[in-house]
């Protein structure tokens, strides 16, 4: 069983001609809604993938029947859900230019539950984007644990950063946020990997790095027709650790967690075109050849 820690909410993607400056406004090209919420996310893809999940989250009194809830009924993952009945579940509202550029503006509602709730204690465990504080206190508790920041990072202290990274065995982040780390705690990225067992840095389209035992090792990314990058790091994070669950080695869990992420993109919406294992391992086959449990 694959623990995921984090928001649940609803994505509101928004396309746009441009991002306007300050004091200027623009006019929606599409809108649409999508099942989002990074924890969710990766939760929604650890069940496609096969592996057995239970997501810990916070949401709303509205959230009990509607079509997202029957989706995670369908998907089968186990919800271990705090319910704020008199708040709404978390939203995000992203904003995309014609040239890929995003801004997000994320509604916490229901996840602020997250700072009073108690802590489980879990034996495998991935702490997506969720209260700092609350995710400090799963990874002192924790067996196995993984972690993302996500764009929760400016939330975390120095402290709060130091105490997770002490207690975790796999770090996610991509460039920005790795970036963000080494400011906040006052470390070089030599520093921060030498804290962390296997760190896994994403790279958006030139793929991800792998610093794990003094090696650093390079992942390219699955070239596909891009429709949207929103959701492609929850995707990676799924395929990673369902692999890793399933005892894969390291390597070929960054790559099952590259394929994973470059069917996520060919559409909009971060749960939309979510691979089964079997899709999956056709186009790991076409792009890295034959899965083995060995290293290579």
């Amino acid at each position: 069983m694959i623990f995921v820690v984090g928001h649940t909410a609803i994505d509101h993607i928004f396309l746009v001609p441009h991002l306007p400056n300050r004091h200027a406004s623009t006019f929606v090209l599409d809108h649409q809604v999508y099942f989002g919420g990074g924890a969710a996310n990766i939760a929604a893809g650890i069940s496609m993938l096969g592996e057995q999940c239970t997501l810990v989250s916070a949401v709303g009194g509205d959230f009990a029947g509607s079509e997202y809830d029957r989706w995670m009924d369908r998907l089968g993952i186990t919800r271990q859900f705090f319910v704020e009945k008199d708040a709404r579940t978390a939203t995000a509202y992203m904003f995309n230019d014609q040239d890929s550029n995003q801004v997000t503006f994320f509604e916490w509602g229901a996840s602020n539950r997250f700072k009073d709730m108690d802590a489980p204690r879990l034996d495998f465990v991935h702490m997506a984007t969720a209260d700092p504080d609350f995710n400090v206190r799963v990874a002192e508790k924790s067996g196995f644990a993984s972690f993302d920041p996500g764009q929760d990072l400016l939330r975390y202290s120095r402290e709060q950063l130091d105490a997770i990274c002490a207690n975790i065995d796999i770090l996610f982040a991509n460039q920005h946020e790795i970036r963000g780390m080494c400011e906040t705690m006052g470390v070089r990225l030599e520093e921060l990997i030498a804290r962390i067992p296997l760190v896994v840095c994403t790279l958006s389209g030139e793929g991800s790095l792998l610093y794990e035992q003094g090696l650093r090792r390079h992942v390219p990314a699955v070239p596909v027709n891009l429709a949207d990058p929103t959701g492609a790091g929850d995707a990676y994070r799924a395929g990673f650790l369902s692999a890793f669950r399933k005892g894969y080695p390291s390597l070929t869990c960054a790559k099952i967690g590259t394929v994973a992420a470059s069917f996520v993109v060919e559409r909009v919406g971060c749960q939309t075109n979510l691979p089964d294992w079997q899709r999956m391992e056709d186009r790991y086959r076409a792009r890295f050849g034959d899965l083995s449990m060995e290293e290579c």
